[in-house]
């Protein structure tokens, strides 16, 4: 075995991912006698717009050793409970999708169909759903503070993320990445240098430095200078379900005390996002070209922004979609190299690390045996369609009537697998996950009912509840709100104790919360093919 064993990999472009793949790697395999190179060129930018998270980056940054407050300082992050959607069900309208869970557990069923019966026969008493959501009430009252570590405390179970500078976030990457032993290589790729299998063998710079490697990861972005350039695998679009294909980024200086989430505004023609950084606000204007204009789009993006412009805008172009394989031969891609979802749910650096952790359990030998691979491909497949249709039901699911974008949305044909699922949503309110799907039943809810998309009815099964344990609700919007009160403004939390100790929040007594559970769940350049 140890005579097949992968001895080289060369890591094809730096940014957040490469220098992600790079630091995981050489984490994961410090006891091996693996050499790790990263080929980036400094005259080549990154897209570099990716600032926002999902909760499970902080299982990375703990495996890789990073300590949380330094993380926070270095990379001027700001702390996310979730995201705020302004304008997507009607013009106007406004709705949070947090992170966690909805109420506490009562029954057997989801609590969101406790909330459903409990709408359908009182809606004022019922309340509105995010009054059930301690990080949606905490969010846009601008608060935050770490989990509690008491677990009788209603704050106990609080999940967050983070938004920060992706630019400096690859820095400490890197600096991990090359403290493991990672080299980099500074230079252009001109040539690309095939095995007589078609297998990748190596990469010539510009310079004429040939640097040979028996895997290749390929975080070259767009263009995929390995697994399309060389390989031609072959690129699936999803423009016809996902019509946005420009986006221009510009960030602004920053307003005010941040707040702890991540805001996407809807447009006539697409949707703007705001990140707000310790240091300056991170804005995008994601549009659909066919129904509006480069021109047109800056012009609305800047006259939304809350601060003076920082630089010069940046103009992307992009197809949504992916690659028909995510790993062929003895090359991986990953990030903008495997395909595109556009940022919506701020998911691009995960589908990074998620990639990372497949690669890790199906690691291989210089065999590169095929069922391993086609497992990879299999599960990342499904794990990126699952997602598009998370996407494409923001799009499908607004109520905007009038506007020939959005109408079109609202129209359109979409995939049988998310057909399935909101039909039986339509019927019962009934939200399964499947094949281990990254967004789970409170992120369905949270998306159809904020946008005006309500069952028709609720689970059956929810008139078993006793009439004294619906009479709960109220006592668990009040503890809720109690546990709001305790916490710190979200500006103060990072500017004192909260980015140098734990700090915690003020208890909330006990014995109102019984029974109240919170928790959830780089461009390569020109090149030419030599096989």
């Amino acid at each position: 075995m140890s005579g097949r064993a992968i001895r080289n990999i060369v890591i094809v472009g730096g940014g957040t991912a490469g220098w992600m793949a790079a630091a995981t790697i050489g984490r994961a395999l410090a006891d091996q006698d693996v050499s790790v190179t990263v080929i980036e060129s400094a005259a080549i930018g990154t897209v570099g717009v990716g600032e926002a998270t999902i909760p499970p980056l902080l299982h990375l940054n703990q495996l890789l050793g990073i300590d949380e407050n330094d993380f926070i300082r270095r990379t001027s992050a700001t702390f996310k409970l979730g995201l705020d959607f302004v304008g997507w069900g009607k013009a106007g309208d406004r709705y949070f999708h947090p992170f966690g869970r909805y109420g506490a557990d009562i029954g057997a069923l989801p609590f969101h169909q406790y909330w459903l019966r409990a709408r359908a026969a009182d809606p004022a008493a019922a309340g509105a759903l995010t009054d059930y959501s301690l990080p949606s009430k905490a969010a846009l009252a601008g608060k935050f503070c770490r989990p509690s570590p008491d677990p009788k405390n209603t704050l106990s179970n609080i999940a967050y993320a983070y938004q920060f500078d992706a630019a400096r976030y690859a820095v400490m990457l890197r600096e991990i990445a090359e403290a493991a032993g990672t080299v980099r290589h500074e230079g252009r790729i001109v040539e690309v240098l095939m095995r007589e299998n078609g297998f990748v063998r190596g990469v010539r710079l510009e310079r004429g430095e040939v640097i040979e490697a028996d895997f290749f990861i390929d975080c070259s972005g767009f263009r995929g200078l390995l697994i399309e350039g060389a390989l031609e695998t072959g690129y699936e679009s999803w423009t016809h379900w996902l019509p946005c294909d420009r986006a221009i980024a510009l960030p602004c200086e920053a307003a005010g005390d941040p707040t702890p989430y991540t805001r996407c505004s809807a447009h006539r023609a697409g949707w703007q996002w705001r990140i707000p950084l310790q240091h300056r606000i991170g804005n995008g204007h994601v549009y659909a070209s066919a129904h509006m204009g480069d021109d047109e789009a800056e012009a609305i993006l800047r006259a939304n922004l809350d601060g003076a412009p920082l630089g010069e805008a940046n103009r992307l172009r992009f197809t949504t979609g992916r690659r028909r394989l995510f790993w062929n031969r003895n090359v991986l891609a990953l990030g903008l190299a495997s395909g595109f979802i556009e940022p919506l749910e701020s998911t691009s650096i995960h589908l990074v690390q998620s990639g990372l952790a497949k690669l890790l359990t199906l690691f291989p030998d210089r065999d590169f045996h095929q069922p391993d691979i086609d497992f990879y491909n299999r599960q990342t497949t499904v794990e990126h369609e699952r997602l598009r249709d998370f996407i494409i039901m923001h799009y499908h699911a607004n109520q905007r009537v009038g506007e020939p974008f959005w109408d079109a949305c609202r129209a359109m044909p979409i995939p049988d697998t998310l057909a399935e699922k909101l039909a039986m949503w339509r019927r019962h309110g009934r939200v399964f996950r499947v094949d281990d799907e990254l967004f789970g039943e409170p992120s369905w809810v949270a998306v159809l009912e904020g946008q005006g998309f309500p069952p028709e009815r609720y689970d059956p099964l929810a008139d078993a509840l006793p009439p004294e344990k619906l009479a709960r609700l109220p006592a668990i919007r009040a503890a809720i709100a109690r546990g709001v009160a305790a916490m710190p403004e979200h500006g103060a939390y990072l500017a004192g104790a909260g980015t140098i100790g734990t700090a915690p929040p003020r208890a909330v007594p006990p014995d109102t919360l019984a029974g109240l559970v919170t928790t959830h769940t780089g461009s390569i350049g020109p090149a030419v093919v030599r096989r």
